[in-house]
């Protein structure tokens, strides 16, 4: 069975997003002044890895059909 693109891509995106969410949770939260308090890369870092974690699965299903 050939490697599907969307695993290798869908690894990516869940890494970059793990790396994100962690900065936005272990971080200073002072930079978050500037958008009203919006802690964008904890938000922005679970879209990616969510996003990621779905391209993973879809890439690692069995054919069914």
């Amino acid at each position: 069975m050939p490697l599907d693109i969307r695993v290798p891509i869908g690894l990516m995106f869940a890494l970059m997003g793990a790396l994100l969410a962690g900065y936005g949770v272990f971080g200073s939260h002072d930079i978050y002044g500037r958008s009203l308090g919006l802690n964008i890369n904890l938000i922005w870092g679970s879209v990616l890895l969510v996003c990621g974690a779905f391209l993973v699965v879809l890439g690692t299903r069995t054919g069914r059909a």
